[in-house]
């Protein structure tokens, strides 16, 4: 007998649904008219042509709220002055306090937060990029950081796009659509995290938090001009919202993170939330507060050499260069490492690679009929650079044990690296290159090396590509990272990476605040030649 079932409802059919209904929920005065909208897409560079002042649906006092403030200053005038009038629940809720009790509801009281959509807010969807999750009930509980910001007196007010699967720098989905980058809408802006990267360079987010598997929260931040800190897994709770990968799977682990618009509101958002008694929301978490890491001003810093494997594109080797030199001027100890076989990046990165493709994976594009997006096709991997570390052939249990095993011996390598030159902090690159063309990212073996040590890092914005500095085009031939291309990136933003030894957070974001202000009092990354 011939079925009866009523035929699935094509994935195109549930996406425009989605729209209509998001849509809707944007008030008039909000949208910006035809001509504005033309304008800008026209020119591409939405931050360089002011496009938030030129869409005129901000007054001037809001235009001085989100413009001008980092988070602490933000916090202090919320503390003493209800100057919003606001229509959302939360923050009326938030400014009664403030009136009937004298004093704020807690350290992050009335700050917007932007969330990355993985995190679950009871009663919101959380789609996650797939078209199978779009008819999914709203979430039934909160993620366990979206609990400690609403106790800590935080606003959570928006969810920023994610690519599907979450296992791509290009954050793309077929519900939402491409996130572009406001410095220059043809350039990606990163991922998984890229919408948060993307909300925070265009102001429209003073604190946003993402999460990280292999570069998700540093990739946007370095896409995009923003500062961003990944932890050590597990200090910052985690527990509650949606991966790609399951925990409890063996390394590396994915960690959650701010993206804010300095160190120092990197510092207010972990601090806050490591004094806070994170352990109480998950148990993952430990009951470590925040450790104050001394006084000391003048670090001894390790500078981590390009891998032959994925060479810095012109204007990420200038900015290193400008960087280090800057760092010796103010009187840093500056320490040249090697890229040393034991501590070598492409084998770290086959490594990481090697446990993120180990065992089965869920399926949530089939259900929909969705096809994958284009960088997904693509699935740049490093296995360009060498051969498996295990062989894959292996009965589950004896490769997992080989791989578990060099993993330890990676870390032993670094622990005696670290020890032998007596190091504070490491001075990285955060990627080969800058932003780039959209579907052309490539593999991030700068990033996911923290990740498989499980070290936390931290992303500094510093100087910008330069088609008249930086005017040499690089070709790439192997097909899987991208080539650099003076014209198309001109402008982009550049970043360095600040990296501490494992647990040692505190440690990172408190030299990441020295390095920060020593590099711009002492160098000028825009004049400098991109030397080898």
């Amino acid at each position: 007998m011939a079925s009866t079932a009523a035929p699935a409802e094509d994935w195109r059919a549930v996406v425009s649904r989605k729209r209509r209904q998001l849509d809707a929920q944007l008030p008039a005065a909000w949208r910006l008219s035809e001509a504005v909208k033309t304008s800008l897409l026209e020119d591409g560079r939405l931050i360089a042509a002011g496009a938030v002042q030129k869409s005129r649906l901000l007054s001037g006092e809001e235009l001085d709220i989100t413009e001008n403030y980092t988070a602490r200053e933000l916090l202090d005038k919320l503390a003493r002055e209800c100057f919003f009038d606001r229509a959302l629940d939360r923050a009326e809720f938030l400014d009664s306090y403030l009136r009937q009790n004298g004093k704020p509801k807690g350290p992050l009281h009335g700050l917007p937060v932007s969330l990355k959509d993985s995190f679950c807010i009871e009663g919101v969807a959380t789609t996650v990029g797939y078209v199978s999750f779009v008819d999914n009930p709203p979430s039934s509980h909160n993620s366990a950081l979206v609990d400690m910001l609403m106790d800590l007196g935080a606003v959570v007010y928006v969810k920023s796009n994610i690519p599907q699967t979450l296992a791509t720098a290009e954050t793309m989905n077929n519900i939402f659509g491409r996130t572009l980058n406001p410095h220059n809408i043809n350039l990606t802006a990163g991922g998984s995290s890229g919408g948060e990267g993307a909300l925070m360079a265009l102001r429209g987010s003073i604190m946003g938090v993402g999460t990280d598997l292999a570069g998700s929260i540093r990739v946007p931040a370095l896409c995009n001009g923003v500062y961003a800190f990944s932890p050590t897994s597990n200090r910052i709770p985690w527990s509650g919202q949606f991966s790609g990968r399951k925990r409890g799977w063996p390394c590396p682990t994915p960690v959650a993170g701010p993206l804010a618009h300095s160190v120092e509101d990197l510092i207010l958002f972990t601090s806050t939330i490591l004094n806070a008694e994170p352990h109480r929301y998950d148990a993952t978490a430990p009951g470590i507060p925040w450790q104050q890491y001394g006084a000391k001003t003048k670090l001894t810093i390790g500078v981590l050499p390009a891998d032959e494997h994925f060479p810095l594109h012109p204007p990420v080797r200038r900015v290193m260069n400008a960087a280090t030199e800057a760092l010796k001027q103010a009187g840093h100890n500056i320490v040249h490492l090697s890229n040393a076989g034991d501590r070598d990046v492409a084998f770290a990165s086959r490594l990481a690679w090697q446990f993120f493709v180990y065992g089965p994976r869920n399926n949530h594009i089939s259900p929909s009929g969705e096809p994958f997006i284009p960088s997904i096709i693509k699935r740049s991997n490093p296995m360009f650079t060498g051969p498996w570390p295990v062989d894959q052939d292996l009965e589950p249990f004896e490769k997992m044990h080989r791989l578990y095993h060099l993993h330890l011996e990676y870390l032993e390598a670094w622990r005696r690296e670290w020890v032998r030159n007596g190091l504070d902090v490491i001075l990285a690159p955060a990627s080969q290159s800058t932003a780039v063309p959209h579907e052309s990212y490539g593999w991030p073996p700068y990033t996911v090396l923290w990740n498989l040590l499980d070290f936390p890092s931290c992303i500094i914005p510093y100087g910008h590509a330069s088609k008249e500095i930086d005017s040499e085009p690089m070709i790439i031939t192997d097909g899987v990272q991208p080539s650099y291309d003076p014209e198309a990136v001109d402008g982009a933003p550049c970043a360095v990476q600040v990296v501490a030894p494992h647990f040692m957070d505190e440690r990172c974001l408190t030299a990441a605040s020295i390095i920060d202000k020593d590099i711009r009092l002492t160098a000028r990354t825009d004049s400098e030649p991109a030397t080898a």
